[in-house]
């Protein structure tokens, strides 16, 4: 679409008067047909703090005029790299969340314009003493657009409802951002969002098509994310349980939104693998708080439908540090920089007024099942969710844990996922998905379903040096009390020889030193070898 709108203005530049206007006849024409030939693409993107320079009385401390370098260069830039995204994102319609007010989301507007991304409708609400709004931009007529307010207070954004004409059917699309987990963002406040919406969506005519997007600082899978201090309502989350993405223990998935009954909703983050689950990133935690939301009636065959497995989240290159890290609009030491974009990546899904597609061996959720840890080396990968009960935690360093149910059964080691998890302490748990790296099994997606208590005596937990020596061991279990000599990347006990690994290469130490090892991990990477994590699991007995 950018390409036409250009190439009308190279039209107008060379003021081709006689033909002029019948060549912009039929590219209109054409521009039209294309647009009825092909999917519509609609995404959602939280901008990160698109202020203007005007002060308003609401700001947040860093966007106030004039201080932390906030001034109306920094706000050029803020909206040349804003447009930059949502340019090459190019949605045909586009939730947007954090722009300050309908000034600023003008000046946006126009910038898009003027790089030649124009969107000819638009909407943003309009909660007085809020920081914040939510918008919607529209290649597509509006028809009508009203707020749903959610609360009173200012703090509390409203919820924008907006009416577009697509294909010649009428869609309606709920922009939403719903209270974060910050700054008490206990779950009840995000309740009051999805009681709200649900009401709304309640009063709706029964055959109403709709898409529910935006940023509802909540997971996909919050029943079993949400932080027991932000649980203030017995572990009843806003997205799952009011919102009814979840029935019963299960996610509602692709076959279950098929038949399912009004009110009921399929978050389009199931169609991606598990592990990409995800658009936002905070202290290298992996989150899903962008959300795409369907109803029944998107999958139906009748008029708008979902395009099946078109749900992605949009990557750029430029939209990550080096490091990997999402390139986010950099403020440091009380300033603005004038560097990076957002802390949340654009999501994105298709739809057309051509049916649904169904696979042709749509797969239909398996039921959780009760199992011990010894089966996760029977399989290579899960095809459902595994409960494990009275799994005890033997060994937590950082993303790391080694956990165990019976003191002579396996161990496996949790990677990236033991964060309620504490040492010496027994859970029930609930085991998503895992993968082997280099011959070692992980643990990469679990969830702690309940505690059970401390466990006094860890001891009997630990495997015995004796094994270890004689090669009765296995991998991902925990060693204590080991005195060797270490020389070439292994540990001299006992006259034998066994591969040893430090995670931080300055705690390596000399060859030749005489070490107690306090803790160990017994991995594999291409063979068995004992890990150390941490300084404070060995000590230097002499050099």
């Amino acid at each position: 679409m950018t390409y036409f709108s250009k190439f009308f203005k190279y039209l107008d530049k060379i003021h081709l008067k006689i033909i002029g206007s019948k060549v912009r006849y039929l590219l209109g024409l054409t521009l039209s047909i294309f647009l009825f030939a092909n999917p519509i693409k609609v995404a959602t993107y939280n901008v990160e703090n698109l202020f203007d320079a005007t002060f308003q009385g609401t700001e947040y401390e860093e966007y106030i005029p004039g201080k932390h370098n906030w001034n109306r260069r920094m706000v050029e830039i803020k909206l040349n790299h804003t447009a930059e995204v949502i340019c090459d994102l190019d949605a045909d319609i586009l939730g947007l969340q954090e722009v300050e007010n309908s000034m600023v989301f003008t000046q946006l507007i126009h910038k898009l314009k003027k790089v030649g991304c124009a969107y000819r409708y638009s909407a943003i609400t309009n909660k007085k003493g809020a920081s914040i709004q939510v918008a919607l931009l529209s290649r597509y007529p509006i028809k009508r657009y009203h707020d749903i307010k959610v609360s009173y207070a200012p703090s509390v954004r409203n919820i924008l409802e907006v009416e577009v004409e697509m294909k010649g059917k009428p869609l309606t699309i709920f922009v939403n951002h719903w209270k974060s987990k910050a700054y008490k963002g206990y779950e009840s406040k995000r309740i009051t969002y999805a009681k709200a919406l649900q009401a709304r969506i309640a009063r709706l005519s029964p055959r109403k098509e709709y898409i529910i997007l935006g940023d509802f600082n909540s997971d996909y899978n919050a029943y079993l994310t949400l932080e027991e201090k932000l649980d203030d309502t017995q572990g009843r989350t806003a997205f799952n349980d009011i919102l009814q993405t979840k029935i019963g223990e299960d996610l509602v998935d692709e076959v279950m939104i098929q038949d399912a009954h009004r009110g009921i909703h399929y978050s389009l983050w199931l169609e991606r693998p598990i592990e990409e689950r995800w658009s936002h990133k905070f202290y290298g935690k992996k989150s899903s708080l962008d959300q795409i939301v369907l109803p029944q009636m998107m999958f139906d065959g009748k008029g708008i439908d979902y395009v099946n497995n078109s749900f992605k989240v949009y990557k750029a290159d430029y939209l990550f540090t080096k490091r990997g890290y999402i390139n986010r609009w950099r403020y440091k030491k009380g300033k603005h920089r004038a560097k990076g974009y957002s802390d949340h990546l654009p999501i994105f899904a298709y739809f057309d007024v051509l049916p649904y597609q169904k696979e042709k061996n749509q797969k239909v959720s398996k039921p959780r099942e009760l199992k011990e840890i010894a089966y996760l080396y029977s399989v290579e990968n899960l095809d459902r969710q595994i409960e494990v009960q009275n799994v005890v935690v033997l060994f937590k360093r950082g993303k790391y844990a080694v956990v165990k149910q019976h003191k002579d059964g396996r161990g496996v080691l949790l990677y990236g996922c033991e964060g309620k998890l504490q040492e010496g302490h027994r859970y029930d748990v609930l085991i998503e998905a895992m993968k082997t790296y280099r011959g070692l099994k992980e643990v990469t997606h679990s969830y702690k379903l309940k505690e059970k208590g401390i466990v006094k005596n860890l001891n009997a937990f630990y495997a015995k040096k004796e094994d270890l020596l004689h090669g009765r061991l296995k991998q991902n279990e925990v060693l204590r009390n080991i005195v060797g000599i270490y020389t070439n990347r292994h540990l001299i006990v006992d006259g034998q020889k066994i591969p040893i690994y430090f995670k931080k290469r300055k705690l390596t130490p000399k060859n030749g030193s005489k070490l107690k090892i306090d803790y160990a991990h017994l991995g594999y990477y291409k063979k068995l070898e004992l890990i150390i994590y941490s300084k404070k699991d060995f000590e230097i007995l002499e050099k």
